[in-house]
C-alpha cells in the first residue's frame, strides 16, 4: 500500500509565522507551550509550521499562554475588496469568464 501524500491545509485558523513569533517573544519552547495548552510538541509545531490548523478552542490557549491578543495569533480574512492585487485580479478575470 502506498503512503498517500502528505498536503497542508487549505484554511488554517492560526498565522503559523504569528504563533513561532509570539512563542519566542515569551520566551517558551515549543514543548512548554504545548505544554500549557494541553496539545503534543508534534501538533504544537505542525501548527507553527502550517501542515495541521489550530482548533478555535486550542487557539484561544495559545494565545492565553502567550499571554497576546487572539487576533495577533488569527489567519487575516479578506473581503473581495480587500484582497492583495494579485487575488483582485484573479475574481475580475473569473466574473469575466
Amino acid at each position: 500500500m502506498t503512503p498517500r501524500p502528505r498536503t497542508r491545509p487549505s484554511r488554517l485558523h492560526q498565522e503559523p509565522e504569528a504563533v513561532t513569533w509570539a512563542r519566542e517573544r515569551s520566551g517558551l519552547t515549543k514543548r512548554a507551550l504545548a505544554d500549557l495548552v494541553g496539545i503534543s510538541e508534534q501538533l504544537m509545531g505542525e501548527i507553527e509550521s502550517g501542515w495541521r490548523s489550530a482548533t478555535p478552542a486550542n487557539l484561544v490557549k495559545i494565545a492565553a499562554a502567550l499571554n497576546c491578543p487572539l487576533v495577533a495569533l488569527e489567519r487575516k480574512r479578506y473581503a473581495a475588496a480587500d484582497e492583495p492585487l494579485a487575488d483582485q485580479r484573479s475574481v475580475r478575470e473569473r466574473k469575466d469568464e
